[in-house]
This record gives C-alpha cells, sequence and structure tokens, in this order.
C-alpha cells in the first residue's frame, strides 16, 4: 500500500518497529543469530566511556532481546569470524563489519571528520607516525601505554591530555591504517592491523565511490529508523549535508524512499521506508540507554512521541531536572516514564536515583509503575544485582515504592 501521510501513532510503531522494539523478546535463551539479527536492523552499537549501569554498547541487545550473555556481543566484536568492528558511525560505535567499505571514504583526507589538533600532530611529526605505525605492525594487538615514548606531557584540558602516541594512534585509526582489536579492561583501546582484524573477505571488497558510500549510509538509516526526516537520516550516521541530500533524492528516484507527510511534523520533508512495516499494535517494554539508536535524534523523538529528552551528564547537578544517567522507559508504542538508574555493585543493588512519570500517555500511574518495576527487577538480575532499592525522588518514586512491596 502506499502511504502519502502517516498518523503520530503510525509515524511510532514505525519507527519501533523498524528499531526492532515492536516484537516480542524471544522465549528461549539469547544466541549469536540473535546478535546478527539485530545488528542487520541497527547497523550499530554507540560506545561510550561512562559506566554508570553498564557499557552502553551492551544496553541496545538487552533493551530488544531481553537477558543474554554480554560474552556474545564480546565475541561477535572481538573475535573471528568479527561481526562487529570499531569505528566512527553515529559516533564512537560497534559497527556491522559488512558496512566497513562504505565507511572508507571517511579515512580519507577531506572527508576525516578528525580533530584539528589530532591532523596537526600527525602533520607536523611524520617520523612519529610511521615509528608509531611500524610499533603496532611489529607488536600488535598493543595499547597506547604499552608503546613507550619519552616526551614531556601537555597539561592542557586538550584532547583528555593525551600522549603524542596515543594523539597518533587515533589519528591512524581514524585512517584506517590501524584498528580496534578490542578494549582492554581499563576501556583503552588495543590497537592492531586491520589485515589482523577484519575478516578478508571485507577487506577484499572493492572500494564504492564516496558517491555510492554515502547513498549506501543513508539507505542503511532509512532501514534503521523506518521513518525519518533529512536530520534524522544525516544524523544516523553523521553523513554531512550536501552528500545526504544527494542520496536521499536518489532513493526517492530509486522508490526505496517514499515522501510522506506526519502529522505534528507537516513543516519537515519526511522520508518513509519502502519496506517498513506498519504493526497495528506495540507491546514493547523496555528501558533504553541514552546512546541507544532509537534516541538518538531528540527532535524526532519529541515530534513522533512527545517525549522530551536530554542527556544530564554534563549539566551541574543543582541544574538537571531529572538525573545524571537517564534511562527513558518505553511501555507499548509511548515513553511514559524515566528512571535515573546506578549499579551500587558494591552492595550489590540497582539503585533508582529518580523515577518521573510522563503525562497523558493513556496509562495509569500504577500500571506503569508495576510494568516498571518488574523491568528493572528483569534488569538487576541481568546485571547480577540482588536487589532495586528505589530512593523517593521524582513524581513516579513513591508509586515505584508501591509496586516494589506488591
Amino acid at each position: 500500500m502506499i502511504r502519502e501521510s502517516l498518523s503520530q501513532a503510525e509515524a511510532r510503531r514505525v519507527a519501533l518497529a523498524a528499531q526492532g522494539l515492536a516484537a516480542g523478546r524471544p522465549a528461549r535463551a539469547v544466541g549469536i543469530r540473535d546478535v546478527q539479527a539485530v545488528t542487520n536492523r541497527l547497523a550499530q552499537f554507540q560506545i561510550d566511556s561512562i559506566n554508570v549501569v553498564t557499557r552502553a554498547h551492551f544496553m541496545p541487545l538487552y533493551s530488544r532481546l531481553g537477558p543474554y550473555d554480554t560474552a556474545l556481543l564480546e565475541r561477535a566484536a572481538h573475535r573471528p569470524p568479527r561481526r562487529l568492528f570499531e569505528y566512527w558511525g553515529h559516533a564512537a560505535s560497534l559497527i556491522d563489519v559488512q558496512l566497513q567499505p562504505l565507511l572508507r571514504f571517511r579515512m580519507q583526507a577531506g572527508f576525516r571528520d578528525v580533530w584539528a589538533g589530532v591532523e596537526r600532530v600527525a602533520r607536523q611529526q611524520p617520523d612519529l607516525v610511521a615509528w608509531v605505525r611500524e610499533q603496532v605492525a611489529q607488536r600488535g594487538p598493543i595499547s597506547a601505554r604499552q608503546i613507550e615514548y619519552a616526551e614531556e606531557r601537555s597539561r592542557t584540558s586538550w584532547g583528555w591530555n593525551w600522549s603524542s602516541v596515543k594523539t597518533v594512534l587515533e589519528w591512524l585509526f581514524y585512517s584506517g591504517e590501524v584498528t580496534s582489536a578490542w578494549r582492554n579492561s581499563q576501556f583503552e583501546r588495543v590497537y592492531d592491523l586491520p589485515a589482523k582484524v577484519l575478516p578478508p573477505a571485507v577487506l577484499n571488497a572493492p572500494s564504492p565511490t564516496v558517491e555510492e558510500s554515502v547513498r549506501g549510509l543513508v539507505r542503511k538509516a532509512a532501514q534503521a529508523l523506518g521513518v525519518a526526516s533529512e536530520l534524522c537520516l544525516r544524523d544516523y550516521f553523521r553523513t554531512r549535508p550536501a552528500m545526504t541530500r544527494q542520496a536521499i533524492a536518489q532513493l526517492v528516484e530509486g522508490g526505496e524512499l517514499l515522501p510522506v507527510s506526519v502529522q505534528g511534523w507537516e513543516n519537515r520533508s519526511m522520508y518513509l521506508w519502502h519496506a517498513a512495516r506498519f504493526p497495528r499494535s506495540v507491546a514493547a517494554r523496555a528501558l533504553l540507554s541514552p546512546f541507544d539508536s532509537m534516541v538518538f535524534e531528540r527532535a524526532r523523538l519529541q515530534r513522533i512521541f512527545d517525549f522530551f529528552y536530554r542527556i544530564e551528564i554534563y549539566v551541574p547537578e543543582p541544574k538537571r531536572s531529572y538525573g545524571y544517567y537517564v534511562y527513558p522507559f518505553l511501555l507499548g508504542d509511548r515513553f511514559v516514564a524515566r528512571v535515573d538508574l546506578k549499579a551500587d555493585r558494591a552492595a550489590g543493588m540497582l539503585r533508582v536515583n529518580s523515577a518521573w512519570l510522563e503525562q497523558g500517555t493513556g496509562y495509569s500511574t500504577e500500571h506503569i509503575a508495576e510494568q516498571l518495576y518488574a523491568e528493572l527487577q528483569t534488569m538487576a538480575g541481568w546485571l547480577g544485582l540482588g536487589a532495586v532499592v528505589v530512593l523517593p525522588h521524582g513524581d513516579l518514586a513513591s508509586h515505584l515504592q508501591r509496586a516494589a512491596v506488591g
């Protein structure tokens, strides 16, 4: 059926289905095929260094599949045959390794979105670049701190006071001359040559043109989003505006993207993926990481779901509205609450620092609290924590406390 317009409710269901949040979680043990299916759908899992609850890249699989063995994701990313590799997608991410050829253009001069200081160090110290490259070739896999190099370290704030070796390694990483073999226990990249990390079939695949690459990335973004604006399609892999617009025009001409109007977003050109699913209902129950691809683009989240969401990690505590590390709670096809969570591993508890209710979701407060508490219990079990403790902060906290005692 050709669609020319979508109601807000239809757009929500399309978006959730595209992200793999509309189907129920498997009633069996999760396996590597499930990891691959989610990888095929989302294309990337964003990485973040903050570990308040769990590493960000572990959460998208949990949100969609329920409790799973995180060793499955580690295996997919860090052991042959690798299904994921680390590079820059939406941000630093574990990306479907089959997309590596589409990202090669970003490794070239003129397309690398690398910090100016990193480019400057590489340009000014070519001998150091050559030496570090040789160190990785001879000794990899190896971390930056394992490469000894005498220097006077800068004490400025730029680059987290990176050493020259670390800066050069990051430039080589951007350039595709080295890649990440894995992250060590300090969550530092461990570098090696691509030939020793990436599958031969991927390495030997021909390099698409820049135009073909951007079109391929926008196509993948459209599949992952279901319905999106130009900004949403550009934001998913951070493709450049003019190149994204060209790719969209080509995908529209080819019938892969369909221009549509979306209720509440009539002033913006919107595009529907031609094979998008239109579920009649969504029975989701999931907590999402602040770095989940479902919530990448905040304006889309607000327009389609009436959900205003911002990360307040870098906001001074007295000025935060909801908390430090806040997880949106999805119930059905609406975001109905948000919780500021902390995994207190020493005490063996998942601590809810605050809990907040969204208005106008169509659910009773008691139902939301019961469903949220059940999901928090499931999450705590997955994290190996024995209890969920709700602190008395936020307008949903007292209801959540009552749900905890039955």
